[in-house]
């Protein structure tokens, strides 16, 4: 019975902070973008922008509903309902963190794990295309058909190098399991240069770690792989025709998609919660100084607020982050928020690599884009396989 309950409240915790990770990385979004390119970004509603998220919901689910008459409605409205579901899926066997103890009974974090995690992932994220797909065909618009068979095309041709790209660190851990990866990418080399697979003989993996990185791009249809939906182009692609929570739906697959690739980044080339250093060199202290040093700022510009609002949001933030640095030095807490930390850390840093290749480069031409498929990223993959497969033969 403990185990069913826990079971449930790691599932709606897990629900919960997704959900509203979903809405608030796309507030970091527009706010990174419009620091790169010098201007505000959100920031009228709410402090900082901060419940701009909300209106965004609330204007969304109160829009008008249109079905315009002429699309296949089954297929229209099950296109949105595919890619979101197959996006949210992943999440469910992603580890978060290692073993913890909750009231006396211990579980990870983790909402289940499979000895086959690995392709499930694949499975779940090769269902997506469907979804696009049917939407470009169902709404019986030539825009939206187009952007549907490029992205058909763009992603059947990018999970290629994608799976050769997992393969490769997959012969040098020897499971399928999510868990088990992360847990054979534990310890140091030398005492200091972490087991990751990206550092592991016979053959790091610093070449997979790279092909999986911009295959995660083409795959998640972002820029500069954003041809299913280029605007000057194609209005808006696959969702030309799609309003309301329905077009919402689209757009909440592709940041669940951008969190799974970064989270899947992270768990098989970059050890998954597992710190950067060695403990005895200070690591467990890493998080409580990095929210102490975000409280002090916090608490300098309240003091010295650019804006009237200021003096009132920012030592309010200050608070939070020093009960959050506070929160890593309580024992009890101290197992479970650190490998949390750890994992978050890496996680966002790819995200943040997402959003700054979307402020950076230009989009390519379709015809760039296939042959950078298969002319360079699927031999590289493939090149990368054979030699590790070779090494690990021989070593």
């Amino acid at each position: 019975m403990d185990f069913f309950l826990l079971s449930l409240v790691k599932a709606g915790v897990v629900a919960a902070v997704l959900l509203t990770t979903l809405a608030y990385l796309q507030w970091v979004e527009r706010k990174v973008i419009a620091h790169i390119q010098l201007r505000m970004g959100p920031s009228r509603v709410g402090p900082h922008g901060l419940l701009q998220p909300l209106a965004d919901v609330i204007k969304l689910i109160t829009k008008e509903d249109l079905i315009p008459p002429h699309v296949n409605k089954f297929l229209y409205l099950l296109a949105p309902f595919l890619a979101m579901t197959m996006a949210l899926i992943s999440i469910s066997i992603i580890p978060f963190g290692g073993e913890i103890e909750v009231f006396g009974t211990k579980t990870w974090m983790q909402l289940t794990d499979l000895n086959i995690g690995v392709l499930f992932i694949l499975a779940a994220s090769s269902m997506g295309v469907y979804g696009i797909a049917l939407a470009g065909w169902a709404s019986n618009n030539k825009y939206a058909l187009l952007g549907g068979l490029r992205s058909s095309a763009q992603m059947i041709s990018y999970e290629l190098p994608m799976s050769l790209a997992i393969a490769a660190p997959l012969l040098l851990l020897n499971t399928l399991s999510l868990r088990e990866i992360v847990q054979m990418q534990s310890g140091y080399a030398f005492g200091i240069v972490p087991r990751w697979s990206v550092f592991q003989g016979p053959f790091p993996q610093v070449i997979s770690f790279f092909v999986f990185l911009i295959a995660g791009f083409a795959e998640t249809n972002r820029i500069p792989f954003d041809l299913p939906e280029a605007e000057n182009e194609l209005v808006a692609g696959f969702h030309t025709e799609y309003s309301s929570m329905k077009f919402a739906a689209f757009f909440m697959a592709e940041y669940a998609n951008m969190i799974t690739i970064a989270a899947m980044t992270t768990i098989l080339f970059l050890g998954g919660w597992h710190p950067i250093f060695p403990a005895a060199y200070g690591a467990d202290f890493v998080a409580p100084l990095i929210f102490a040093i975000a409280a002090g700022v916090c608490f300098y510009h309240g003091l010295h607020p650019a804006r009237r609002f200021d003096r009132i949001t920012l030592p309010v933030f200050g608070f939070v982050f020093a009960a959050m640095a506070a929160a890593f030095l309580i024992p009890a807490l101290h197992d479970a928020l650190i490998p949390l930390f750890w994992f978050a850390a890496k996680t966002g840093f790819l995200l943040f690599v997402f959003i700054w290749i979307r402020g950076t480069l230009p989009r390519f031409r379709y015809d760039q884009l296939m042959n950078f498929a298969w002319k360079f990223l699927f031999p590289v993959a493939l090149i990368n396989l054979l030699v590790t497969g070779l090494m690990v033969a021989l070593f």
